[in-house]
């Protein structure tokens, strides 16, 4: 994989690209984060829950808990939900210009985030296809909770590592799991927009 970090007055960015690696699967990614949490980062991850689960074809509103530990030695229990295009402030939309697209929401540390309505901050990870794979870019803004550069910059390197690992693993799981039919299962949702910027809306989520 190949990534280029930089910062603006509005938030950190990673431009990446993976050879071998399609849209297809990294949208089957985020609706079975459970099968592969482990794998995305070794070193960082402890197994990953849903206290929303997701629904097959629309992950939206879906609240992942994703225990971790990053760079700094700090330990999160982080509540993650998945967030309408729609919904999210117009300084996270602006930078949409990829294809197919995923807005999360940090909520918080504890299951009192679960009614949480005032994020701590958003990421976003977009990406789409190339003649050798996929080319992508994954934002980090703040919202309740300020992040400065150097907070830029250890979530960035956390999230290196974690998009890097696509390559290692996300095809032959992706591949495993087209056995598993039903699903309930085996979830999928089709992540692609119509539009970019602040117009992209999804093209199969209503």
């Amino acid at each position: 994989m190949e990534a280029n970090i930089t910062q603006d007055a509005v938030g950190t960015h990673i431009d990446w690209s993976h050879d071998g690696v399609t849209p297809r699967m990294i949208d089957w990614f985020w609706s079975n984060m459970e099968k592969g949490f482990l794998l995305w980062h070794p070193a960082q991850h402890e197994p990953l829950q849903w206290a929303v689960p997701v629904r097959h074809g629309n992950p939206i509103g879906s609240i992942h808990i994703a225990p971790q530990t990053w760079n700094d030695g700090t330990r999160q229990n982080l509540y993650i939900r998945f967030e309408r295009i729609e919904d999210v402030p117009l300084a996270v939309r602006d930078y949409i210009c990829y294809e197919h697209v995923v807005i999360v929401a940090g909520l918080g540390l504890g299951e009192e985030a679960l009614t949480a309505n005032d994020p701590l901050g958003f990421r976003l990870h977009q990406y789409e296809k190339t003649d050798a794979g996929v080319v992508g870019k994954s934002t980090a803004i703040g919202a309740r909770k300020k992040e400065g550069p150097e907070e830029g910059k250890v979530w960035a390197a956390h999230c290196i590592e974690e998009i890097g690992t696509w390559g290692d693993f996300l095809p032959q799981l992706y591949d495993l799991y087209k056995v598993v039919k039903n699903p309930a299962y085996n979830p999928f949702a089709d992540l692609s927009v119509d539009g970019r910027g602040r117009e992209a809306r999804y093209r199969h989520i209503r």
